[in-house]
């Protein structure tokens, strides 16, 4: 090979199935065009009622198939990227750029210290040369508790750094490495850093508990002293302390390597001025960045998602730093993965199938989104800069600038950049960093990153590269998916719309395939009405499908087996099983009539002007009665919420339908027949809806523990119920 033939650091793959996964698709949508041509000829001409449900129940069905085809769209041409560090390792050598890591963290409450510290351990444990990694942690909820674990963990890491070099750990937090690995032989150290880590683990939880930092410790570290002048974690100035300096000769682990540097940050909050959550936060620390370290690629993750892949940076260089292609991207986004997800996944968190099929046809048009997590990113991409055909990016001098300052100058001088005031009448926050003003910040930033030219990609590799906190109740999830649900349609009706913002500027495919995510929420009137009006209409006789015996029946089967058939067939194919395949599908009916319907009328409220926008943070704890249910894989409910009024009542809403068609059934054998013949697809629907919300059930009359239907909910679900049903026959 000649020494100046060009050789990829990447390769790009066409996903295997895309001949069968199109057949399937054509089919299905010859079977939509049959339903279509079967709703226009049967038109009801009967009653009114009659006639208004057949026209819901025609518009539903309109509208699910064209969100079908939004998502089949995006699958139309799904790639995998392969990238090859071996070749990176011989091209660059040494000569690799810095890299900046971000770690976010909001509450000490709902997100533990001692679990941010395994997060920001494990960055800064990578298989990558220390002087040139610096991972910044802002902390929003300004906790002088979260300072201290910080503290602790500078000092651990000079310890965990180098055990986890020389016995290559995966994964490198603490946490996950001791409570999934076993002692292996022959390895000294192993019992003492773990006794050292459980040390640490302990002092972090007690200081915790007890909300009082040691008073030997607050003497020790000037950092403390700030908190002097905090009047509240929405009320205090900046606080930015460099916690290990990795210019210093001085910092070097217990072996005289180099540490990483490590920087603290809780940003001024007054109450006069909105802090924009998450994304403002953000962009202070990419402009503190600028200031102290300045890599070219910055890596942003959620203080829960601890890294699991030692090469994850080296992953994605692969593919900022090919020579040919390299500079047309700007961000490379990893899947958003969950180490406590039960063997089922009973609450459907894992996003299987939108991880490997649907996310990899984005990746063929222009990119993936934008998810807030796990993403590498561009420096000059997503501080605005827009892409350039010709211009060359020389990753490996960009951060060359040489910071002379001392530490505590430094910090001093960079306290204004994460000031207040500092953003106004600049483009932060409309033009440079993460966009404000949306719940889904790194969504429409993501978009808008993508229209000013850049492309993205993402990377699956084999062994994940983080890992997070899945949600471990019903609620918790349900609250979530309202907030990206809200966020999503907000985006649509907003100028960030991907129709039009994307208009010339990102491909057709792309833009639709924002659209398929951005109306979420819009399931939701086709969902309940399929979920209520069937039910009812069979209480009262009104059939709305055709007879059984009917040779139009047949549409009507084929999408609903082909489509559930493959769908079966690509969640196994992605590692899932059969039950986790139905709690899959179970989950998705349970946020289409909760979440999306909730948010679509949050949306209306905040676009009305009677409500603002808010951000709210899962809880990453529980107690131990909850956790032990969610392995033995029990659905949480526990509290009252109007999202389980709806989901009790529709559950309870189908089970008296199927009771009524099964009384009639029964009761007049002569006609049984003839009833299961015409309304044999309603009376269908009806079981398998029946059959989606067993769970339901059995939270509402049979469990005895605290995770069980809560009585109030009960009693209104049976009375709406009942009412509803009474009301229908007459």
């Amino acid at each position: 090979m000649a020494e100046n033939e060009y050789v990829p650091l990447f390769e790009t793959r066409q996903v295997k199935g895309r001949i069968l996964f199109r057949c399937i698709a054509a089919s299905i949508l010859l079977g939509i065009c049959f339903i279509v041509m079967y709703r226009i000829r049967y038109f009801s001409i009967g009653g009114k009622a009659e006639r208004w449900t057949w026209i819901g129940l025609f518009l539903s069905e309109l509208w699910f198939s064209f969100y079908w085809l939004l998502t089949t769209v995006c699958r139309w041409n799904a790639v995998i990227r392969i990238p090859f560090i071996h070749r990176l390792s011989q091209r660059f050598g040494k000569e690799l750029p810095g890299i900046d890591i971000f770690v976010c963290t909001a509450d000490p409450l709902l997100e533990p210290p001692s679990m941010v510290v395994n997060t920001v351990l494990s960055m800064m444990a990578y298989d990558y040369p220390p002087e040139k990694l610096s991972v910044y942690l802002s902390d929003d909820g300004g906790s002088n508790l979260t300072f201290y674990a910080m503290l602790e963990a500078a000092n651990f890491s000079k310890t965990w750094l180098p055990f986890c070099k020389k016995f290559k750990v995966e994964p490198m937090s603490p946490e996950a490495y001791f409570r999934t690995a076993s002692e292996p032989l022959n390895v000294e150290e192993w019992p003492s850093v773990k006794r050292l880590y459980e040390e640490m683990k302990m002092r972090i939880e007690t200081t915790t508990k007890l909300n009082q930092i040691p008073q030997q410790v607050y003497k020790q570290h000037k950092g403390f002293r700030e908190w002097n002048f905090v009047t509240s974690k929405h009320d205090h100035q900046t606080i930015l302390q460099i916690l290990i300096d990795g210019r210093d000769t001085n910092a070097v682990d217990i072996e005289g390597n180099p540490l990483p540097t490590l920087v603290y940050l809780a940003r001024e909050k007054r109450p006069q001025y909105h802090h924009h959550f998450k994304a403002g936060a953000m962009n202070a620390l990419i402009r503190i960045s600028s200031r102290i370290s300045n890599a070219p690629i910055i890596l942003n993750v959620d203080c829960d998602m601890y890294s699991n892949n030692s090469e994850s940076i080296k992953y994605s260089l692969c593919i900022f730093m090919d020579e040919e292609k390299g500079d047309e991207f700007g961000y490379v986004q990893f899947p958003q993965s969950f180490d406590n997800l039960t063997k089922n996944d009973i609450y459907g968190c894992s996003f299987r199938v939108i991880q490997k099929l649907e996310v990899k046809g984005l990746d063929a048009n222009g990119g993936p989104c934008f998810i807030g997590t796990g993403c590498f990113h561009r420096r000059e991409a997503l501080c605005g800069k827009k892409y350039e055909k010709n211009f060359r990016f020389d990753l490996k001098k960009l951060n060359n600038t040489k910071v002379n300052e001392r530490a505590s100058l430094l910090e001093e001088i960079c306290k204004v950049l994460a000031s207040c005031t500092f953003e106004h009448n600049t483009t932060w926050g409309k033009e440079m960093g993460l966009i404000y003003g949306f719940s889904v910040e790194d969504i429409v930033t993501g978009l808008s990153v993508q229209c000013r030219g850049w492309k993205s990609v993402f990377l699956d590799p084999e062994r994940d590269g983080f890992f997070g906190v899945a949600p471990i109740t019903l609620f918790q999830l349900l609250v979530q998916h309202k907030r990206w649900t809200e966020g999503h349609l907000q985006v649509f009706l907003s100028k960030y719309c991907p129709l039009l913002y994307g208009y010339k500027k990102i491909p057709l495919k792309l833009r639709l395939a924002y659209c398929a995510y951005n109306l979420w929420a819009a399931n939701c009137l086709a969902t309940l009405y399929y979920v209520v009006v069937p039910c009812l209409c069979l209480l009262k006789g009104i059939k709305l499908f055709p007879k059984i015996s009917s040779p139009w029946v047949l549409p009507f089967a084929y999408v609903a087996f082909s489509h559930h058939a493959y769908s079966l067939g690509e969640f196994l194919w992605c590692g899932g099983t059969f039950l986790g395949w139905c709690n899959d599908q179970r989950m998705w009916l349970f946020k289409r009539t909760t979440s999306y319907l909730f948010a679509s009328l949050e949306t209306i409220l905040k676009l009305l002007g009677y409500s603002q926008l808010a951000f709210v943070i899962t809880t990453k704890v529980a107690d131990e009665d909850v956790s032990k249910r969610y392995d033995q894989e029990m659905i949480e409910f526990g509290v009252a919420s109007p999202m389980f009024n709806i989901l009790a009542t529709l559950a309870i809403l189908n089970l008296l339908g199927s009771f009524g068609t099964m009384k009639k059934v029964t009761m007049h054998a002569d006609k049984g027949f003839k009833v299961l013949d015409q309304f044999g697809l309603q009376i269908l629907l009806c079981l398998v809806l029946v059959t989606i919300n067993l769970p339901v059930y059995q939270a509402l009359f049979f469990r005895m523990d605290k995770g069980k239907m809560p009585s109030s909910v009960t009693y209104k679900s049976i009375i709406f119920a009942l009412l509803a049903c009474t009301l229908s026959v007459y």
